[in-house]
């Protein structure tokens, strides 16, 4: 299903969640600093594309990515007024995502991949082979641990740096710069495998 996000860009399995923004109040005094929280609204203006990317990049099933993404913004909804500003919002919005992700993989299926179908389809050719390298990708990333396809799905997909990832993943760094190095390899062996069928 193609969508547009509230930016007008278009996104497969793109949604709206409507809900209410949440005002947050300062009880501690007009002297305390207090970090600008946003509101509901402005989060999924701005995040609800990392938040889909991130739910893909843990496995969510294609069939279940919107109900994902939208149980991630409810606890988002009922959470942001406990939300103190002491993290990136991203950190948090990571950190929620991920347990939801991980919840809706127990519960579905195997990872089918999502491709965007093509704006215009003047070029049919590219349009397949874009849809059998996807699919490709994400026949690898099911075969790999959740440990190494987490590290290797922000790193090499979403283009984070290793000390970002580890801090989301609250790794060591050469633990989360071992795991890429695995994980890059097992990827390797298995591209270097289909090839040679």
């Amino acid at each position: 299903m193609i969508g547009r996000f509230r930016d007008g860009s278009s996104g497969a399995g793109a949604f709206t969640v409507r809900m209410p923004a949440v005002a947050v109040l300062d009880t501690r005094g007009h002297d305390a600093a207090v970090p600008t929280v946003p509101t509901f609204d402005e989060i999924y203006a701005r995040h609800a594309r990392f938040v889909w990317r991130i739910a893909r990049a843990f496995g969510v099933p294609a069939e279940a990515i919107e109900d994902a993404v939208q149980d991630v913004f409810i606890v988002v909804h009922r959470r942001l007024p406990e939300f103190e500003g002491r993290a990136a919002i991203t950190t948090w919005l990571f950190a929620i995502t991920r347990r939801v992700a991980l919840a809706h993989r127990r519960r579905g299926a195997r990872c089918e991949p999502i491709v965007a179908e093509p704006v215009g389809t003047t070029d049919v050719f590219a349009a397949i082979s874009s849809a059998q390298a996807s699919a490709i990708v994400a026949g690898i990333l099911d075969g790999m641990d959740d440990d190494k396809r987490a590290v290797f799905a922000l790193v090499e997909l979403e283009q984070l740096s290793v000390p970002e990832v580890a801090q989301l993943l609250e790794l060591n760094l050469n633990t989360a710069y071992s795991r890429l190095r695995l994980a890059r390899a097992e990827f390797d062996a298995a591209v270097r495998r289909r090839r040679d069928r």
